[in-house]
């Protein structure tokens, strides 16, 4: 059986990775050999060669010395950081499929990995007014399957910080928002994510202007991946991502405790069960209010 070719097409690392792969079978070595030379894992060569992570400049003079290719890698590493980095989404979006811890920042809507098919269909017609909706039904099969992989104890430990406004913007409507923070409450409930609400009363904080994520891996390095506008970009340099994830933290350290995060989401779902005209038990809410009520401090006359 052939080995199947790699697909050079996506990314010009994966030509890089190619090279590679060819300078390795050419020496008869095998992926975790040249791991063991660089002090990594086969799994991360791997990695490499099929162009999902780049090639950094302090791993490039060793491949230079092992395979002994005159500084092509190295000259070629160097050349790739001047170019302008295309969407990497894509790439983002495989990465994620096999990372063992999630941590993200949501600004402005709920993550993929957190939606219910209801609000990322909302989310898509929002982004794509005009598209057809055999076009929105090829974007969101891939949204669905990333969400798939909360539902059983084998897929990565998610943190979210959901910034306020993410649970105030209403995408699709107060029955699809009521579904989709219950959605997440009850991930929660089930201990199978963490969620921290970031108040507008936190003020100002270092990832004010865009999302973030970070991905961390059993047999690679951290990415850290932030999305703006019909674009988003990965970036694995040791140094930048310690940056972000120091940015996390206080953005963490800025959010509702997870508990008090819960009391918030399940109270905007059932504020918007009654916006939908839904019959819902009012106790539970009255009694939260009721019982913070009773904790504030009294002033005395």
């Amino acid at each position: 059986m052939h080995p199947k070719p790699l697909d050079t097409s996506p990314s010009v690392h994966a030509l890089l990775g190619a090279e590679l792969k060819y300078h390795r079978e050419k020496e008869g070595m095998s992926q975790g050999e040249v791991g063991h030379q660089l002090f990594v894992t086969g799994a991360f060569i791997g990695m490499l060669e099929a162009g999902t992570r780049r090639i950094r400049p302090e791993i490039a003079p060793r491949l230079d010395d092992l395979f002994d290719t005159g500084g092509f890698f190295f000259r070629n590493c160097d050349a790739l950081k001047k170019l302008r980095q295309p969407d990497q989404s894509i790439e983002a979006a495989k990465a994620e499929q096999n990372a063992k811890r999630i941590h993200e920042y949501a600004p402005q809507v709920i993550p993929g990995i957190l939606r219910t098919k209801a609000y990322a269909q909302a989310v898509l017609h929002s982004g794509l007014p005009t598209a057809a909706e055999d076009a929105i039904k090829d974007l969101l099969t891939p949204v669905l399957e990333r969400a798939k992989m909360l539902q059983d104890a084998t897929g990565p430990a998610v943190w979210t910080v959901l910034d306020e406004a993410a649970l105030r913007r209403m995408i699709g409507g107060p029955a699809v928002m009521a579904e989709a923070l219950r959605h997440i409450a009850t991930l929660m409930r089930r201990r199978r994510i963490i969620a921290q609400v970031l108040p507008f009363a936190a003020g100002g904080h270092p990832a004010i202007e865009g999302a973030l994520k970070l991905m961390t891996f059993s047999d690679a390095p951290t990415l850290a991946y932030l999305k703006c506008f019909a674009s988003g970009q990965l970036f694995d340099d040791p140094e930048t991502v310690a940056q972000y994830e120091f940015a996390y933290s206080l953005i963490a350290a800025s959010s509702l405790s997870p508990p008090d995060s819960l009391d918030l989401i399940e109270s905007m779902a059932e504020h918007y069960d009654l916006k939908s005209g839904r019959t819902y038990n009012l106790g539970p809410v009255l009694l939260r209010k009721f019982e913070h009520l009773e904790q504030q401090p009294r002033i005395s006359p």
